[in-house]
């Protein structure tokens, strides 16, 4: 799949070429029909007749006009394609683990969350940086939010079926990307615009305003004919007074609407591009189908009204110019393109947050979509009623696939721990990480790297990274106990709950790590009673091989696993794989021999 990832970037680049050279070539057949033109013109007009000189200018800047838009999309088709070619570039460095060309979404680390930080949802080389392809910060936001909190049941189901239909639309897709490559917005403009559209209006609510603005330029023009032809100019200036006077009466709120939407101008035209994109395919999945309905069919289209708003605030934005007094005095500038702008919401203002959902919904999916093609052995999770997790081949997507190791298993989630013991670097953390990923997955209504994956509705819960808080004043061990208080709440608020009802499940890392031997052993061998009691179900990985004897008493709510490591020929030898039992493998001395740290024998 590198290799025809790496094929379509060759194609798309000479097909880029291609457009440069014609692109080159008309650039000089433009110079030379606007010489012929300018020859032509004066002949016309000098020697035909001055109505015969009137029409060919009139046809001919017509005619050229038309024809520049034209070599501008001859253009614009270059630039899109290299963009193209880039995508497949990116693509194809994915398969060597290099995705650092996507956002990391840092943006979106919460240390409060259930789970992000510790499966490393967010950041560099997480896992939104692997599966984001989305241009727009909406996009970004929307695939953060998939992440972020469990779908119900009947949205992972529609998710899925979008991410299956998107999966084979690979050529759509990547000019969907494309288009959005450009998109450079920022989640605090769009805020500044969604303040805007719910601010009410101050000139659209007058009705005289109309009125005014219409006359504004004739009345301009009639104070330079006076000025011109009958008065002196410092009684010519008087008729520029009322205007400067009506500027200055509303110069607070309109900089307050130009400060609101100046940023969007170039944000909304390329939302523009891409909502066209989407208004150009049809759809058979019923939640793609909901989204593209959120673009309406009427006139004028999503993109177009979009469009249109981008070159109303483009005229707006024309006051940064230093002749903008000129266009104020001679025809309230300003005030025209504000009240373009309140008339443009007055018509699409509660459409507009629509089309912005449903865009960055297309993102967000394609981003899964994309996933799924590129790992078309990874499984949709299926959602049950039982209160069971059943995983076959789980692996860690973010592993290379020609590294990674895949392991089943099996867990109630009604009341059941698994015990995972094993020495050093042996995979009890990667393991855990790996199934809370993919549950995450799971309830975020994306593939899941596995043979199977079915699984009731679930939270996922985790302390596994607890860090001291100096802000705070906290010590790691008491943000650990902060965090198990978290989660033994999270536990006991679920208790009793039964599929469909979302249940609580945790993964907890060495806990109580940050004390002596004796206290961690009997804090960890009371939290376990704690949590079995709640009827919570997890995973605990801990070095602590004395809590293995649980399991002879708990009564089948605790079960032991290890992951061995072995010693061939005086190395370590890993192979990730869960077992039944409890460990009897140690690897601390020697690997601390290996970074050539001396150890006594001990007599």
């Amino acid at each position: 799949m590198k290799e025809q990832y790496l094929q379509r970037a060759t194609a798309f680049e000479a097909k880029a070429e291609a457009l440069q050279k014609k692109y080159n070539r008309y650039s000089l057949v433009r110079l030379i029909l606007f010489v012929i033109a300018i020859g032509l013109a004066i002949y016309f007009w000098t020697a035909v007749h001055e109505l015969a000189g009137t029409v060919f200018t009139l046809a001919f800047l017509y005619i050229f006009y038309r024809f520049i838009l034209w070599h501008q999309a001859i253009q614009e088709g270059e630039n899109h394609h290299r963009r193209l070619a880039q995508v497949n570039r990116w693509e194809a460095a994915c398969f060597d683990n290099d995705y650092s060309a996507y956002k990391p979404g840092e943006e979106f680390v919460d240390p409060q969350h259930p789970n992000a930080v510790d499966l490393d949802l967010f950041g560099p080389w997480s896992f939104f940086q692997f599966a984001n392809r989305a241009g727009t910060a909406l996009g970004r936001q929307q695939l953060a939010a998939y992440l972020q909190a469990p779908a119900e049941p009947d949205g992972i189901l529609h998710r899925q079926e979008s991410v299956a239909e998107l999966a084979g639309m690979l050529d759509w897709r990547q000019h969907f990307q494309a288009y959005g490559l450009d998109a450079h917005d920022s989640l605090e403009h769009i805020g500044l615009l969604r303040q805007w559209l719910g601010a009410p209006p101050f000139l659209r609510n007058k009705r005289w305003m109309a009125a005014l603005l219409f006359l504004s330029p004739f009345w301009a023009l009639a104070a330079l004919v006076l000025w011109i032809f009958y008065l002196p100019w410092y009684w010519a200036v008087l008729f520029f007074l009322p205007p400067a006077w009506l500027l200055k009466r509303y110069k607070e709120q309109v900089d307050k609407a130009h400060l609101q939407t100046t940023a969007a101008e170039e944000t909304l035209a390329h939302y523009a591009r891409l909502i066209r994109h989407i208004e150009g395919q049809a759809f058979e999945s019923p939640l793609l189908r909901q989204l593209y309905a959120a673009f309406g069919q009427e006139r004028p289209s999503a993109s177009g009204a979009m469009g249109r708003l981008s070159y109303i605030i483009s005229q707006l934005n024309v006051r940064y110019n230093f002749f903008a007094i000129f266009l104020n005095l001679g025809g309230l500038w300003d005030l025209q393109w504000v009240y373009r702008l309140e008339l443009w919401k007055e018509k699409m203002e509660g459409r507009l947050p629509a089309w912005f959902e449903a865009m960055a919904g297309f993102e967000a999916l394609s981003s899964f979509a994309n996933m799924y093609y590129n790992n078309p052995d990874w499984a949709f999770p299926v959602l049950h009623d039982k209160p069971l997790i059943e995983a076959g081949a789980l692996g860690h997507p973010l592993i290379h696939r020609d590294k990674r190791v895949c392991n089943d298993i099996t867990i109630p989630t009604d009341g059941h721990i698994k015990l995972i013991t094993g020495s050093n670097m042996a995979g009890k953390s990667t393991f855990l990480r790996t199934l809370g990923l993919n549950l995450v997955l799971a309830m975020a209504g994306a593939p899941a790297c596995a043979r199977r994956l079915a699984l009731p509705p679930l939270q996922v819960y985790t302390s596994m990274r607890t860090q001291d808080a100096l802000h705070e004043s906290t010590s790691s061990f008491y943000a650990e106990l902060k965090r198990l208080k978290f989660i033994i709440e999270a536990v006991e608020a679920a208790a009793g709950k039964a599929p469909p009802e979302r249940q609580a499940f945790f993964l907890l890392d060495e806990i109580l790590k940050g004390t002596n031997s004796k206290d961690r052993h009997t804090g960890s061998r009371a939290l376990i009673r704690q949590l079995i009691r709640s009827r919570g179900s997890g995973l605990i990985a801990t070095h602590d091989l004395e809590l293995g004897q649980l399991e002879a008493t708990a009564g089948g709510a605790v079960e032991n696993l290890c992951i061995e490591v072995e010693i061939q020929d005086g190395a370590l030898y890993f192979d990730y794989k869960l077992k039944k039992g409890v460990s009897r493998s140690f690897n601390a001395t020697l690997l601390m021999q290996q970074m050539g740290i001396k150890i006594d024998a001990v007599t």
